[in-house]
């Protein structure tokens, strides 16, 4: 059994529809038990995410960084820094905007370099960028070209139930797989070199 967390914040609900992908991605791994945690609701929720083997971050991207909301989450664990509490648990993260681009890659560098300071184990997409050939399809998984975490897109005048499209929704389910998998034999990697010390 492996803990997977997915704390996130939507400020008009197509991020929420990202993070419930990357959940469903997560709960097909067999073993894998997957909590779903808006930012707004961490306060009674912080036992669950220091309990988890793997923290998967949302957040949408405005003007080119994290939401505010999400912001005071991760300034918020500077106790859990202190105290090295998330070290070695393995890190994801997705983000969504309207635009193609949107500077979404700053978002995740954002939360990347978060969850390195808290010496955690940043677990990439793994997927080849898609729709970028004369073959290719904006049906195709990655068809962003994100390497760091699941980006997906969504035009700002659109409700969460239209956007963001099937591909992105596809891609970030595939995160969720690829972090329950990968805590699943990191945890299996680091007993055995607990058995062995």
């Amino acid at each position: 059994m492996v803990k997977i967390a997915i704390v996130y914040h939507s400020g008009y609900g197509h991020t929420a529809v990202q993070a419930e992908a990357v959940r469903s991605g997560a709960c097909a791994v067999p073993g894998a038990e997957v909590a779903l945690i808006p930012v707004e609701e961490r306060e009674r929720n912080w036992d669950v995410i220091d309990a988890a083997d793997a923290i998967i971050f949302g957040s949408p991207t405005y003007f080119g960084s994290a939401s505010s909301q999400f912001k005071a989450f991760l300034d918020e664990t500077s106790g859990r820094w202190l105290e090295g509490r998330w070290r070695d648990k393995l890190a994801a993260g997705f983000t969504n905007s309207a635009g193609m681009s949107g500077d979404k890659l700053a978002t995740l560098q954002q939360i990347n370099h978060f969850t390195m300071q808290h010496g955690m184990v940043w677990v990439g997409l793994g997927l080849p960028p898609g729709n970028n050939t004369s073959t290719g399809s904006p049906d195709d998984l990655n068809r962003l070209g994100g390497f760091l975490g699941a980006m997906s897109q969504a035009d700002a005048d659109v409700p969460p139930e239209v956007a963001p499209a099937g591909s992105d929704l596809k891609t970030a389910e595939y995160l969720g797989r690829r972090v329950a998998e990968s805590a699943q034999r990191w945890g299996t990697g680091r007993s055995s070199a607990d058995v062995a010390a």
